[in-house]
């Protein structure tokens, strides 16, 4: 039972996270998963056999609160469900060691990518710059699926930033409409697992605890979306992915002293630490400035 309660603790978080920051809870999960040392393509099924009640009712939430764009949705949400179900069918046909070190290496980068996005206000990931366009955004879902279900989690830091720029929607309609969209990522990741016979060792008993956080946190997030300091979350998502994920890859390159490992870990939460109350510093002055400023006449 602690373990039903120590998952649904880590899914509840993960959700809060992924519904007000429209990136973390698949990246999250299959971090964890990994780091347990579940395989990589059972990892990714568990993690999106979990998607499936919690994109559902983040999905829904959003819509009830008005941060959907329909139209963008079905331009993502479909290519996103073809792009899911081939890199699933993909992630099953490759060896477990190659999948180990490249599923964590992916991770590696999307924590990357988090961590910079809020901690520097920089995007790794190159997006167009074409304005309001809809020929992105069928691209856009289709890679965004298929990392998302090579690397167990993606769909978020792919889309979420790339949706930012290629449309003129103001950040919680961007978060509400990649969340609605990645329920039918789940389910066509899931099929493409069941495909690929990855469903066979899934850990149910973590993927109930990550069901039940993430579906009882999934509609406070969905109200919490714009409210919540982005930036210190942030930056604390992306600083604990890179640092799991990295001692995956390190391993896979060659075992360092324990007391060399110790000093790194400490001196990475530290730097993470403080680089999170620096954003959560910048993004309060922002807002107060936002809050003060006198409207523009028209």
């Amino acid at each position: 039972m602690w373990l039903v309660a120590a998952f649904a603790l880590a899914g509840g978080l993960a959700q809060l996270v992924d519904g007000t920051l429209g990136m973390g809870f698949g990246v999250t999960s299959a971090t964890v998963l990994l780091a347990l040392g579940v395989a990589p393509a059972t990892a990714s099924a568990a993690t999106h056999a979990a998607k499936l009640p919690t994109t559902l009712i983040s999905g829904l939430s959003h819509w009830r609160v008005g941060n959907v764009d329909k139209a963008v949705l079905v331009r993502v949400a479909i290519p996103g469900a073809i792009g899911g179900f081939l890199g699933a069918v993909v992630l099953t046909s490759i060896s477990l060691v190659a999948a180990k070190s490249g599923m964590a290496a992916l991770l590696l980068f999307f924590g990357a990518v988090i961590l910079v996005r809020f901690g520097f206000g920089l995007r790794i990931i190159p997006t167009p710059k074409s304005g309001h366009t809809a020929r992105w955004l069928s691209p856009i879902g289709l890679l965004g699926g298929f990392v998302d279900a090579t690397g167990g989690g993606g769909w978020g830091p792919v889309v979420t930033p790339s949706l930012m720029t290629v449309t003129s929607h103001e950040p919680r309609k961007v978060v509400g409409t990649t969340n609605a969209a990645e329920f039918a990522v789940a389910v066509s990741v899931s099929l493409g697992f069941i495909t690929g016979a990855a469903h066979q060792d899934i850990p149910w008993l973590p993927v109930l605890g990550l069901v039940l956080g993430g579906v009882i946190v999934a509609p406070i997030a969905a109200r919490l979306a714009g409210r919540l300091p982005h930036a210190p979350m942030g930056v604390m998502v992306g600083g604990l992915i890179i640092l799991v994920n990295s001692i995956v890859v390190l391993a896979a390159v060659g075992d360092l002293p324990f007391v060399v490992d110790l000093a790194l870990m400490v001196a990475w939460l530290l730097f993470v630490a403080r680089l999170a109350r620096t954003a959560w510093h910048k993004e309060r002055a922002e807002r107060a400035a936002a809050a003060t400023a006198e409207p523009v006449l028209v």
